[in-house]
């Protein structure tokens, strides 16, 4: 895959911001989903699990944490924000999730 095929996938950004997953650092595009940040992070397995990618399923749910309470979010309905703390994800998404 080409940066031509990525500019089809992600949606427009200017820079990456910081996340929290799972206790690491890590620099995502802005202006795209959580899940599509999951797959900027790790294309290839991200690419081939189980997700719908509308909102249909619940295989790309993920916990984030504010002000010390959890909520459950779908990732690919969710916009990601500079200093987002995923601190749980759901079994088909850690699967698919190499942050290697």
């Amino acid at each position: 895959m080409d940066a031509d095929d990525l500019k089809d996938i992600f949606e427009p950004y200017e820079r990456l911001v910081e996340i929290e997953i799972l206790g690491k650092s890590r620099r995502v595009p802005e202006n795209n989903t959580l899940l599509r940040c999951l797959q900027y992070l790790s294309l290839e397995s991200v690419s081939k699990g189980e997700f719908c990618w509308n909102g249909d399923c619940i295989n790309c749910q993920v916990w984030i944490e504010r002000d010390g309470k959890e909520k459950s979010v779908i990732s690919c309905r969710t916009v990601v924000e500079e200093g987002m703390r995923i601190v749980r994800m759901h079994d088909k998404l850690t699967e698919a999730f190499d942050p290697e």
